[in-house]
């Protein structure tokens, strides 16, 4: 059975990310990022702390060639400690 998605491949897909506002909350998600979308660029990312800078809310934009490759990157940072919602 094959799944179906609206999503047409390939396109640039933003990703935003919640989670708790720690030292390197950033850098860690960024290494994951990287690991699953090698090419992406530097400023692909943007972040912003909430009210009171207990949470980091970053959105990732990532060049994702097939919903396999969307798949894996969430699967993976959604087992990040830190990380408490996923859009």
């Amino acid at each position: 059975m094959t799944k179906k998605t609206l999503i047409e491949f390939p396109c640039d897909f933003p990703i935003k990310i919640i989670g708790t506002n720690s030292e390197n909350f950033t850098n860690e998600l960024k290494s994951i990022a990287l690991k699953h979308f090698p090419k992406m660029k530097a400023d692909a990312i943007s972040e912003q702390a909430s009210k009171r800078s207990n949470f980091l809310s970053l959105t990732v934009v990532v060049f994702a060639e097939n919903q396999e490759m969307l798949d894996a990157f969430y699967n993976e940072i959604t087992k990040h400690p830190d990380v408490k919602m996923v859009l």
